[in-house]
């Protein structure tokens, strides 16, 4: 990367972690279960509410006791469940003219990050009628009050019930960019474990160990603060324990309740500290072939960990520390190596890949380009890296011939 460039990226992160203690930061006001919803919504006054969700989550029964008690309470919910797997334009505009041809006065985004994603993103139009997403993608571009915005994860880990972040898909080129600002941050965040009792094993896995980049990658950049990093300790503390648990008995509820509460505190970091390459690659991937977010991140986390070298080896000490693979007396260098060693073996035990088979060498430069556009200057990365550069990332979790993908 040219000097001037990194020069101009520095400066521009710099005066964004001098800003922090200024921005309107907050924390979604948590409710434990979705039978709190009623009376809250009966608070506000709302007699009708769009419900934004998936097919699949729908199909599967998850929305079905909430609806319930909405009808009993005689609330009008209107339901948008056609949101996709990274969520478009397409998808967002017809939520918006859902909620506008039913009268709704509050919005619910219930499953993972693409349906309270696509949530955000209605609001934000329902806000500001006369602005295109496009227009809203960057870094505060909203700027207008959202309808009273209540998000409900069925997965542990996107941490999209606490960030002012939208990650939205363009239906005709495919780019996928994200919008930020502070009243894209939900309202309320219901934390039910017992949504996401019936998530498969592999779903649980890649989403817990995005809510886990979430906090690394928090933790180990430049604009962190005293909150963020203990945020994103507690959460690393408790995905490292609860994991493995809540992948292998679904009805655990403990650690469906920790995990959600892991990813929560993790989101809770990331919005005001920002995340790092891991992100930008995922990201590009999930707008070319569609790849599951929290499954890239999962594939690439290690490798952009390795790469960072020296420049974080000491913060990575301390989450080995705090996760009992390192101590006090130990270098630096000795205690990131286990980190990293640990979250491959993790991988290994929760049944993650360590390649991404959609992936085709001639679009690695396109990829690249798009990663480095929203990397650079705004995530606080330990180690600015170009877009060539940001091309190696690819080419370690992409299939090559005769290999296996286990």
């Amino acid at each position: 990367m040219f000097i001037l460039k990194k020069i101009y990226c520095r400066c521009f992160q710099q005066i964004f972690h001098i800003a922090i203690p200024f921005l309107p930061y907050r924390k979604p006001k948590i409710l434990n279960g979705v039978d709190e919803l009623p009376a809250l919504l009966r608070k506000k006054k709302a007699d009708s509410v769009m419900l934004v969700t998936d097919k699949s989550i729908r199909g599967f029964g998850l929305t079905s006791r909430l609806e319930k008690l909405l009808s009993d309470e005689g609330i009008k919910c209107a339901v948008y469940d056609n949101t996709v797997a990274n969520p478009t334009t397409d998808n967002v505009e017809e939520a918006r003219q859902l909620y506008l041809d039913n009268g709704c006065q509050a919005i619910i985004g219930f499953g993972g990050g693409s349906s309270i994603d696509c949530a955000k993103a209605a609001g934000a139009r329902i806000a500001k009628p006369k602005q295109s997403l496009e227009q809203m993608g960057g870094i505060l571009k909203v700027r207008k009050k959202l309808p009273t915005l209540i998000a409900i994860p069925t997965t542990a880990g996107t941490g999209s019930e606490t960030t002012l972040a939208a990650v939205i898909t363009d239906s005709e080129t495919r780019h996928k960019y994200p919008i930020n600002d502070f009243p894209l941050i939900p309202h309320y965040a219901v934390l039910d474990p017992d949504v996401t009792r019936t998530l498969p094993p592999s779903l649980t896995a890649s989403t817990g160990m995005d809510a886990l980049t979430h906090a690394v990658e928090a933790y180990i950049g430049r604009s962190t603060t005293a909150g963020t990093r203990k945020d994103s300790v507690k959460a690393v503390q408790l995905i490292f324990k609860y994991i493995r648990r809540a992948c292998a008995d679904g009805n655990d509820m403990k650690a469906r309740k920790q995990m959600l509460y892991a990813a929560y505190l993790a989101g809770s970091a990331f919005t005001k500290s920002y995340v790092g390459y891991v992100h930008a690659v995922a990201h590009s991937l999930g707008g070319k072939y569609n790849t599951p977010h929290g499954l890239a991140n999962a594939v690439l986390l290690p490798h952009v960990l390795e790469e960072y070298g020296e420049t974080c080896e000491r913060k990575l000490n301390k989450l080995a520390i705090a996760v009992g693979l390192s101590d006090s007396e130990a270098e630096d260098f000795v205690g990131a190596t286990a980190f990293i060693e640990s979250i491959k073996q993790m991988k290994l035990d929760l049944g993650i890949p360590d390649v991404l088979p959609e992936i085709k060498e001639e679009d690695i430069p396109e990829l690249a380009k798009h990663a480095d556009k929203e990397g650079n200057p705004l995530y606080p990365v330990p180690k600015l890296m170009s877009a060539k550069q940001l091309e190696q990332f690819y080419y370690d979790v992409m299939q090559t011939e005769g290999a296996s993908n286990e």
